[in-house]
């Protein structure tokens, strides 16, 4: 008798047991079951009253589906778009997962708005969830990071547009377009795909202006579906290069050898940038000929010297262009033209001009068309003279002298002419 009671509270020990698990599963509700998965929001960062999408991801840690209705957000300060979109009952699996996703717009001050996720079960139980949703005015940044002061005439310059993104959201699409009139731009537009927050883009453009005038930098982009845009305007004035190499002429020696001249020099670059394939010759009326008809000096960086030798015909040696030609780090060229004056050796004279060479000859204006030669580059004269042929300029100096000196002699003589004269 002990032995069936001890089997018969065996038994109804384990049905007990059995039947725990099952009173815990009815006494579960069913929002106790869903989880947030995870929160996007796009864009990152709201501006005031702009639009966006805010989409929460919910799972089922339950064994069972889980009927849901009549989700929706709640704040004083975020406002949802078209809240009926979820009317209908949605069913999440066992396991599975359900994003909702809501059009939302916000409304200032900036800073960050509270607001609280809700959804309904089919068996009426609420499920919340708070969520941060950040609200920001600041604009990017955009400015002029390296451009010329002075844009020489004709002449390529790098232009650098810098874009700041200080936001705590990515910015997309962005696109710059420049426009001004009488200056080639190259590209006229560039596009950037994104920028992350707290970023930064360096975008170059190749400036090459024919007049004074003002260049626009547009820049349009997007912040999730919205447009912003802002202008960046860079003045264009005309005027010297001051970074330019310059050329200086030393040294210059002139001799003869049979039908022919040969003239050597240094030449010093005492301007701010390199002359890169510099080259030195002569032009009309003197004719480049022989060995060294054309002299390649190579790269001369600032503050560098180089020796040249040019060898030529001329009908008359009054005067000798000395043409220098060379290009910039850009490519650009430029050309200097040294007259140098070999009537005599006094006197005062002589000048030189420099030139931006295009592809069809020399140019008449300075460098990159500046008009004229630049800062340092005035009239001065290596062999320097009047303009009169040889030492023929002298004669009536030299007859003057002989006079002087015959009227001295005789003076000093002339007691001892007179006694001569009486001898007689």
């Amino acid at each position: 008798m002990k032995e069936k009671s001890a089997i018969i509270s065996i038994i109804l020990v384990l049905l007990m047991i059995s039947v725990i698990p099952a009173v815990s599963a009815a006494t579960q509700t069913t929002a106790s079951m869903l989880y947030v998965s995870s929160v996007t929001l796009d864009p990152g960062v709201l501006y005031p009253y702009e639009q966006g999408t805010i989409s929460i991801t919910l799972g089922n840690s339950g064994n069972q589906s889980i009927g849901l209705s009549n989700p929706n957000i709640f704040s004083e300060s975020v406002d949802v778009v078209g809240k009926d979109t979820w009317r209908t009952m949605s069913y999440i699996a066992s396991g599975s997962t359900i994003t909702y996703s809501f059009l939302i717009t916000a409304d200032p001050p900036e800073g960050n708005h509270f607001a609280i996720f809700s959804v309904e079960t089919k068996d009426n139980d609420l499920f919340h969830y708070p969520l941060l949703i950040p609200v920001d005015s600041t604009d990017i940044i955009a400015s002029i990071s390296d451009a010329p002061k002075v844009f020489p005439l004709a002449i390529e310059k790098t232009v650098n547009l810098s874009i700041i993104n200080p936001r705590d959201g990515v910015i997309d699409n962005i696109h710059v377009t420049v426009f001004g009139n009488g200056t080639k731009i190259s590209p006229s537009e560039k596009y950037v795909s994104s920028l992350a927050a707290q970023s930064s883009a360096e975008v170059p453009f190749t400036v090459t202006p024919s007049q004074n005038s003002n260049l626009t930098f547009h820049i349009s982009y997007q912040s999730g579906d919205t447009y912003h845009s802002k202008d960046v305007f860079l003045p264009i004035i005309i005027g010297n290069d001051k970074t330019a190499a310059l050329p200086v002429v030393n040294n210059v020696a002139l001799t003869t050898k049979n039908s022919y001249y040969d003239l050597t020099g240094d030449i010093t670059n005492t301007g701010i940038t390199a002359a890169k394939g510099l080259t030195v010759t002569v032009g009309s009326p003197a004719q480049a000929t022989g060995t060294y008809a054309e002299y390649a000096i190579g790269s001369l960086a600032s503050d560098d010297s180089g020796s040249f030798e040019v060898t030529f015909t001329i009908q008359d040696l009054t005067s000798v262009p000395l043409v220098m030609l060379w290009k910039d780090s850009e490519g650009n060229d430029y050309s200097l033209i040294k007259i140098l004056n070999l009537g005599s050796a006094s006197g005062t004279g002589g000048n030189s001009s420099a030139s931006k060479t295009g592809s069809t000859g020399m140019g008449a204006s300075g460098p990159g068309g500046m008009g004229g030669a630049p800062p340092g580059m005035g009239s001065t004269s290596l062999f320097s003279g009047s303009g009169s042929s040889g030492i023929s300029s002298f004669y009536p100096v030299i007859a003057a002298g002989i006079l002087v000196v015959v009227g001295i002699v005789l003076y000093i003589k002339r007691k001892w002419l007179a006694a001569k004269f009486r001898k007689q």
